[in-house]
């Protein structure tokens, strides 16, 4: 079994791909641990499936799968933690919003937690106000519904134990669910602050 697996939904980020490869694969590196990056190319009408076996064919850790037809955020998140081979699995986005530097400080507490969930700590920097106050209601509601305290379930970047994922089953839109959906043995988990800078896709991050 490998020990990592990071798993990144792709929709139309054929001009994202490579910078985030590039940003990536260094850090993964430098953890000196069996990796693989899961790309799930969720029916892009560009040229991201494409660019995806190209890295590929320079480092075999990079593995693609493709989806028909575009299902969603969800189905493609589904879809790569039934592809991941890793005893800890890693999701994050391929629009440049996530920074890869922060992934050692996911794992470093996944010691202590069967989850680790982000939280973008600095949103006014690329949201306008109606999209900050939105994404606060809905996580008030979802943390009323789910019992929990995340501070930004619509955040992507997590880290998980594999038994966390095993055999869970994800339905349209609840990767906002997984943390209250894992069933893990743990009855919490630590959140990570890392800011968004500025930019049209978010911009690249950078840990606070």
């Amino acid at each position: 079994m490998l020990d990592l697996s990071v798993v990144i939904p792709v929709y139309n980020e054929e001009e994202n791909l490579a910078p985030l490869w590039a940003e990536l694969r260094p850090v993964l590196e430098g953890l000196g641990l069996d990796f693989e990056v899961v790309f799930v190319d969720d029916g892009s009408q560009d040229r991201s499936a494409e660019i995806v076996r190209r890295l590929r064919e320079g480092d075999t850790r990079v593995r693609l799968v493709s989806l028909k037809a575009n299902a969603g955020e969800t189905a493609a998140t589904d879809a790569g933690f039934k592809a991941a081979r890793g005893r800890m699995v890693v999701t994050m986005d391929a629009d440049l919003q996530n920074d890869p530097a922060d992934i050692p400080r996911l794992l470093a507490r996944l010691d202590q937690w069967d989850a680790v969930c982000g939280w973008r700590a600095n949103r006014a920097a690329g949201d306008s106000l109606v999209r900050r106050l939105s994404s606060r209601l809905g996580n008030g509601v979802r943390n009323w519904v789910s019992d929990e305290t995340i501070e930004d379930s619509g955040c992507t970047f997590r880290a998980f134990r594999r038994e966390c994922v095993r055999g869970l089953t994800l339905y349209r839109g609840f990767h906002r669910f997984i943390r209250p959906c894992c069933g893990c043995a743990a009855t919490g988990s630590w959140s990570c602050r890392w800011a968004t800078g500025p930019g049209a896709s978010g911009g690249p991050s950078t840990a606070s």
